[in-house]
């Protein structure tokens, strides 16, 4: 599979070209720090690989929407939905700056899945912020929120209630599930 940046330097023709690329989930509870070790060690610097339906190369906006969908990879993590932007820089060589998906958005790496109504995955930052019933699930423990924030660099998640402000996705304050609190179960051992 070629990644977004070796397809728009070749040239091709990017309409109706198969797409995908990646992003990430964690394990978060409440208002809450949690260490997502397994979160942490993610290469954010490694290839973005997409598969859609259909892509949109939007030169003088540096950017390129994917539809239908969406498969992002990268790395071991997944982000599937029916819409995502891709924006770019393009100073000598293109570099992925920001993706926002919406539309259904699953976010996975291994055991652990994050779901949204948008995600936006922030390469300078390297933060993936979910909003618009957050579930997470890790194996059998859930959380449910409004909004989720992973912090690829430390590792550490936070999930809170209510989706606050706006989606630079384009939709607007979200609901949480648990009508502002986070809520969820976590498995005990059995003795």
């Amino acid at each position: 599979m070629m990644t977004l940046i070796e397809a728009l330097k070749a040239g091709r023709p990017l309409r109706s070209f198969a797409i995908g690329f990646g992003a990430s989930a964690a394990l978060v509870a409440g208002a809450q720090h949690l260490s997502a070790q397994a979160i942490a060690a993610h290469n954010s610097k490694a290839p973005v690989n997409y598969a859609a339906d259909r892509i949109e190369l939007q030169d003088k906006q540096n950017r390129v929407v994917l539809s239908g969908s969406v498969d992002i990879t990268q790395a071991d993590l997944t982000m599937k939905a029916a819409r995502t932007t891709v924006a770019y820089t393009d100073t000598g060589s293109l570099q992925i700056q920001r993706i926002e998906a919406t539309g259904g958005v699953v976010v996975t790496r291994g055991s652990e899945r994050a779901s949204g109504d948008v995600a936006v995955y922030d390469f300078d930052r390297k933060l993936i912020t979910m909003a618009g019933n957050v579930a997470l699930r890790r194996g059998s423990d859930t959380l449910n929120g409004g909004r989720l924030v992973i912090d690829l660099t430390t590792g550490i998640s936070n999930i809170d209630g209510r989706a606050s402000g706006g989606s630079s996705a384009g939709s607007g304050p979200q609901p949480s599930r648990g009508n502002g609190r986070v809520s969820g179960s976590f498995t005990v051992p059995k003795t």
